[in-house]
């Protein structure tokens, strides 16, 4: 027993030494990034496939269900703008694991409310968890991989994607197995607490990470000053165009399985027809971060995908039942505007610091945009008893934001 007590002992001093080596602790960064970013969306996209039955079971009107689908955008905007200030104070670990902790718990309780109120304070709290974690994740990538920003956002883009198009898809399942759709809601808080451990150690190990983040702003002298963001139209540009891309996924996540529903398809077809929507995602996110990184203009990728979502929000209107997966086909390649928006960004900043407040600035002011969209979707669709004044409205919403993608993908930098 000694013996094997011995050979444990060795094992373990090696694995903590291979754990706090520059490698072992960037692939331990990897494992957690990927970990924090599946959790990124279920909360958000398992519950537009199980949206009427929560409504139901809950007593919720139609107006508080596009209030729900707007509080995504506003928590990130609103808790966004304070995750800076905090993990100056205790580090992006530690914030990280704070958010996807009150995220595991959101997603644990909000199923056991008893009526709409406590079910959307308990969203707001798996919300705010989102939204710390979902500002943070590109500081991570900048601390640990300084060399490989491209690569490693387009990783956890994807990591974003499956999440979400898993959670769209298993969610109706999974309620129906145990007949209650509580149950198919509060799965997700598994996968998040499965997400805690690694971001706590990551949290503890602050060397490696305060290393990176020297050596990242020992190229970044100055950056530049918040006034200039405000005064910049590439800023507003990327700005405008995160927030009216913002405004379409939400809209899609929180009301395109209503809108199969409403046209005569199942609850388990309208969600394999969400999860579609993210499911292109895992491939195209990565690939369309690699080539967008190589071109000095993205203004044609992002006039290209606003093409793709005028025709999906088109053929819902002409017929949505007819060529559904088509539909939410082109809706989903309409998405990966989010992954091109965070490639922009990156590209557009010249130095690391300048990227890291134009990130901010992009991500949280573009939230803000986006809150009345869902909302007002919500209200017109309980008012006019349709989808065709919504999706006129969505459609007309994508002009802008073509204009907005070809101004924020010219060759142009800020700092």
């Amino acid at each position: 027993m000694s013996d094997q007590g011995a050979f444990a002992a060795r094992q373990l001093r090696r694995w903590r030494s291979a754990a706090l080596s520059p490698t072992g602790r960037r692939r331990f960064a990897a494992l957690a990034l990927v970990l924090a970013a599946v959790n990124l969306r279920p909360a958000v996209t398992s519950l537009g496939p199980v949206l009427e039955e929560t409504r139901a079971g809950l007593g919720m009107s139609a107006v508080t269900a596009g209030l729900l689908t707007s509080m995504p955008a506003a928590c990130f905007a609103l808790f966004g703008f304070a995750a800076p200030r905090l993990a100056r104070r205790f580090g992006p670990g530690a914030v990280v694991a704070s958010g996807v902790a009150a995220l595991a718990a959101g997603l644990a309780l909000r199923p056991l409310s008893a009526d709409s109120v406590l079910f959307v304070a308990l969203s707001v709290l798996a919300l705010a968890g989102i939204a710390v974690t979902n500002v943070l994740l590109p500081v991570v990538v900048k601390q640990h991989f300084p060399h490989r920003v491209g690569a490693m956002t387009g990783l956890y883009s994807m990591a974003l994607n499956l999440g979400a198009s898993t959670s769209a898809a298993v969610t109706v399942p999974l309620a129906r197995s145990f007949g209650d759709w509580r149950v198919g809601l509060g799965a997700w808080a598994l996968l998040a607490a499965v997400a805690v451990p690694p971001w706590l150690a990551l949290a503890r190990d602050r060397t490696g990470a305060a290393d990176s983040s020297r050596t990242a702003e020992s190229s970044a002298p100055g950056g530049v000053a918040p006034t200039r963001l405000l005064g910049s139209p590439t800023a507003w540009a990327l700005t405008v165009y995160f927030g009216l891309q913002a405004t379409a996924a939400y809209v899609v996540i929180g009301w395109l399985p209503q809108i199969f529903r409403d046209a005569g398809l199942s609850a388990e077809t309208a969600g394999l027809l969400f999860a579609v929507t993210s499911v292109l995602g895992v491939p195209l996110s990565f690939a369309l971060s690699a080539v967008a990184g190589r071109l000095r203009h993205q203004s044609g990728i992002a006039v290209a995908l606003g093409a793709f979502g005028l025709g999906g929000y088109f053929g819902l209107l002409a017929s949505p039942a007819s060529a559904p997966w088509l539909w939410a086909g082109l809706l989903g390649v309409a998405n990966c505007s989010f992954p091109l928006a965070l490639t922009m960004i990156g590209m557009r900043g010249r130095d690391g610091s300048t990227v890291v407040r134009l990130s901010a600035f992009a991500q949280s002011t573009g939230y803000l945009l986006s809150i009345p969209g869902p909302l007002l979707v919500g209200v017109l669709y309980e008012h006019t008893g349709g989808w065709r004044i919504p999706l006129v409205l969505m459609a007309v919403l994508m002009l802008p934001q073509l204009a907005a993608g070809f101004f924020a993908g010219r060759d142009r930098q800020i700092g």
